[in-house]
């Protein structure tokens, strides 16, 4: 039975080689559209420090102007913390996305779930649960419906998913949780129709 690499040095091995992986795919779709992509690695470092900061600000500036995508993911090949510590500075993709979306000045974020978005209830064992279109606050009650709702692949359920919308909504992003399995959900999306549940951004002065 194959397993996993155990030490953290194998697990930073790993990292990098499926890097490579991940990036010739990317590489590969992008191309049938037209599109060229760039990669970016962070860790806590690119976010605290605040000359760092600004050097990654000004990379996905440049990248956005010329038009060409980046790809964005956390260095697990060479941060300890971000493999090892209970104490993530992203946590998981979901996190990752809200704070990649404030560093570009993004206007709308779009996290995909395996679920149409939040609903009252868990709707894997509630057949009467109900999908919520909009939310304009995220409080205790909204926060309560995530509980044990969401993916069940990877780290991210539903409870990070909305931690990673009130950081983008906090910051004016308007934010839409929808099916990943469904892809015109995103041109839904992108004309302004109703896809998901839509997180009304907070107006900063």
């Amino acid at each position: 039975m194959n397993t996993g690499p155990t030490s953290l040095r194998l697990k930073q091995a790993a990292a990098a080689v499926g890097q490579c992986s991940i990036m010739r795919l990317y590489d590969k779709f992008f191309n049938e559209y037209g599109k060229t992509i760039a990669q970016i690695l962070l860790n806590d470092e690119d976010i605290k420090v605040e000359e760092k900061k600004k050097n990654l600000i000004n990379t996905f500036d440049s990248l956005l102007d010329m038009d060409i995508i980046p790809i964005v993911n956390e260095n697990d090949s060479v941060s300890y913390t971000e493999i090892e510590s209970e104490d993530k500075l992203f946590g998981d993709n979901d996190m990752l996305s809200a704070v990649v979306a404030i560093l570009c000045k993004a206007q709308k974020l779009v996290i995909l779930s395996d679920i149409d978005g939040l609903y009252d209830k868990d709707p894997r064992f509630n057949k009467d649960a109900q999908l919520i279109n909009k939310i304009e606050s995220i409080d205790e009650k909204i926060q309560s419906f995530a509980a044990g709702a969401g993916s069940r692949r990877g780290t991210g359920g539903m409870v990070t998913k909305l931690k990673a919308t009130k950081l983008a909504t906090d910051q004016g992003i308007e934010t839409v949780i929808t099916n990943g399995k469904s892809p015109s959900s995103l041109y839904e999306i992108i004309k302004g129709e109703s896809s998901g549940t839509l997180f009304t951004a907070r107006n900063i002065i």
